[in-house]
């Protein structure tokens, strides 16, 4: 069955200028795609045309009136004191409906009930209970838990929550509302790497369609079954995952070129043919006659369009010479803010040509930590420098002393550069004829992070650090900064969460995790396959075996004595599994302990099914 079908569409913002030109795909029920193509080429717009926010020009866009569309781009507006805690409810809006319907019922049925209220009831109770509302609470625990979000910011008002917060809000109530269709536009935007990972285990699992935008290649990887990218208005098909992908576009690239050069031979060599034959047929009208009948053969020969390759950066760090083996050290740092202490009695070594990879959940302190090791923040403990060390730093948060200078000016002022050097620079990255005269405070987050690069490149330096560096980038960007890294010989240090990035950079992890720094000296693959060792070396929870099925040995008295303990022992299971709902409850901020507690409610509850069985057998 057909989700969603595009065909023909066209959407444009400038008459004459196109964004989607004839774009026509079909997406069919369960699928997960994703839909890539550079910044600015149409993505985004697409998506609310598929949920109807936007119109368009010309073409035909089906979706299954049946199914419930849900786009985690559009943050709604929520009444003045909403808390988090009521946005995610409000993806239960009709249940909670019920539910008050049921509480004013209950207090009106008090004293007494007619028969149509106990109906109504009834029939409240079995909507409450299909639509899952007893289940409510522990799936809200789930998927707060999994997207990181604390109990603590479950109850801070949404309105006071940055644009980041606010859209991983919307994700966990999209994903309560259980859609069927998601239309996810960047979704790892703002999540840290547990909570990528969980997302990726949810969308796996999830039995709907989805469409995805995004720039996290690994993410692409693991949850794409193909790909569709938008080149120049129109859609190109990939049937498979982001590595399919790229080695699939190389190929078709190769054998267009080769098709294209084949075919220039070939008319290279008519044409040669075509002018001699020319040549020998001024007196001779059958010659003649032959080379205007090649001539004419080789302009109906399809032409195959020669491949365009993307244009690239052209840029590298300027670099500082380092002398001597070690780079810093950290002697028993430490940071605190008030109670809360981020990292404490680090003690590190870092030598020339490592490169570092900081990780943790969000809040942890990453951000934190290097802004101490650059004097930013006070913290305690030592920090030493060699003496010809020379830093660079891209922060995560990109700021600019004058927003209201263009990018040529910028350059001029900041950099004390010649006019035609500043065109160069700015050429190498990608900031080509008025793009030069736009103001920097208009730039986008991705334009702003690659303007700061294309400063800092400029540098002699031999230390790098990079604080979320591909955030805001498409893919091609990426692929730029990282081509650039690559020839950087000096220590890199840097905080991501993007795992194509820190696979293919990290040769050192530091984990900051429970106020410590631990030192994993290996890539991201080991790194990764040493925590799942780990966890599944800590020791599990026994099951509660299953009570043996007794039969009464005979006579009535034997029989009354084993309806009697039975009934204890129901009773005090029936405790058990009562404790194990408070317990529940209590832990529904933290997925691994609820993960736990669950599956030991449902063995207890095994055991409390096979007594009552035993029960009514004795019974009977």
């Amino acid at each position: 069955m057909v989700d969603i079908q595009v065909t023909n569409l066209t959407k444009f913002f400038v008459i004459g200028e196109n964004l989607l030109q004839g774009l026509s795909f079909e997406v069919h029920e369960g699928e997960c795609v994703a839909i890539l193509g550079r910044n600015g080429c149409g993505k985004t717009t697409l998506f609310k045309i598929l949920t109807g926010e936007m119109d368009y020009d010309d073409g035909e866009v089906f979706v299954n009136p049946n199914k419930k569309i849900g786009l985690i781009s559009q943050i709604p507006k929520f009444p003045v004191g909403y808390t988090v805690e009521d946005v995610l409810r409000s993806a239960y809006a009709d249940i909670m409906s019920c539910k008050r319907k049921m509480e004013l019922l209950e207090k009106a049925m008090a004293h007494g009930a007619t028969a149509e209220q106990l109906r109504e009831y009834d029939n409240l109770s079995n909507r409450f209970q299909s639509g899952g509302g007893y289940e409510m609470d522990v799936e809200v625990g789930k998927i707060c838990n999994g997207l990181g979000i604390t109990q603590e910011q479950r109850t801070q008002e949404f309105d006071s929550l940055s644009g980041g917060e606010k859209t991983r809000m919307n994700l966990a109530r999209l994903l309560l509302e259980k859609t069927d269709i998601l239309l996810l536009d960047e979704p790892t935007n703002h999540l840290d790497l547990n909570s990528v990972e969980w997302l990726e285990g949810y969308i796996k699992s999830f039995k709907g369609t989805v469409l995805a935008i995004s720039h996290d290649r690994y993410f692409i990887d693991q949850i794409a079954q193909r790909v569709i990218e938008i080149v120049d208005g129109h859609a190109e098909f990939y049937s498979g995952n982001y590595s399919f992908y790229m080695d699939e576009k190389q190929a078709r690239f190769d054998l267009q070129m080769k098709q294209y050069e084949q075919e220039q031979a070939k008319l290279k060599q008519l044409g040669f043919t075509v002018e001699r034959m020319k040549g020998w047929g001024i007196n001779n009208r059958t010659l003649y006659r032959r080379a205007m009948s090649i001539q004419h053969r080789m302009e109906r020969i399809k032409k195959t369009e020669k491949p365009k390759k993307e244009r690239t950066m052209k840029a590298s760090f300027g670099e500082k010479d380092f002398s001597g083996d070690v780079v810093f050290k950290l002697k028993n740092l430490s940071k605190a803010f008030g109670d809360r202490t981020l990292f404490s009695d680090v003690n590190l070594n870092v030598e020339g040509g490592e490169r570092i990879a900081i990780l943790g959940d969000n809040g942890t302190g990453k951000s934190t930590f290097i802004k101490c090791l650059l004097g930013d923040e006070d913290c305690g403990g030592k920090i030493q420098f060699g003496p010809t060390v020379k830093w660079g730093y891209l922060p995560q948060i990109i700021h600019f002393a004058h927003p209201e200078r263009t990018l040529y000016d910028t350059m001029l002022y900041e950099k004390n550069c010649t006019p035609q050097t500043a065109r160069d620079r700015l050429g190498q990255f990608m900031f080509q004829g008025e793009d030069v005269f736009k103001t920097v405070g208009n730039l986008s987050g991705g334009e702003q992070s690659r303007l700061r690069l294309c400063m800092l490149m400029d540098e002699k330096i031999n230390l790098l650090i990079l604080d979320e560096p591909t955030n805001h980038l498409d893919i091609a960007s990426r692929e730029w900064v990282e081509a650039a890294i690559e020839e950087f010989e000096g220590v890199l240090l840097f905080v991501s969460h993007d795992r194509y990035f820190i696979e293919k950079f990290a040769e050192r992890i530091w984990l900051l995790e429970d106020g410590q720094i631990r030192d994993f000296n290996c890539g991201y693959a080991k790194y990764r396959s040493i925590l799942e060792h780990e966890a599944a070396a800590k020791p599990t929870v026994a099951a509660t075996p299953k009570p043996k099925k007794e039969k009464p040995k005979g006579g009535t008295k034997d029989v009354d004595k084993l309806i009697r303990r039975l009934e204890r022992e129901i009773e005090k299971q029936e405790a058990v599994v009562a404790e194990y709902d408070l317990k529940i409850e209590a832990a529904s901020a933290d997925y691994q302990e609820l993960t736990r507690l669950l599956g030991e409610k449902e063995t207890a509850e095994m055991v409390l099914m096979e007594l009552m069985e035993q029960w009514e057998a004795a019974q009977s």
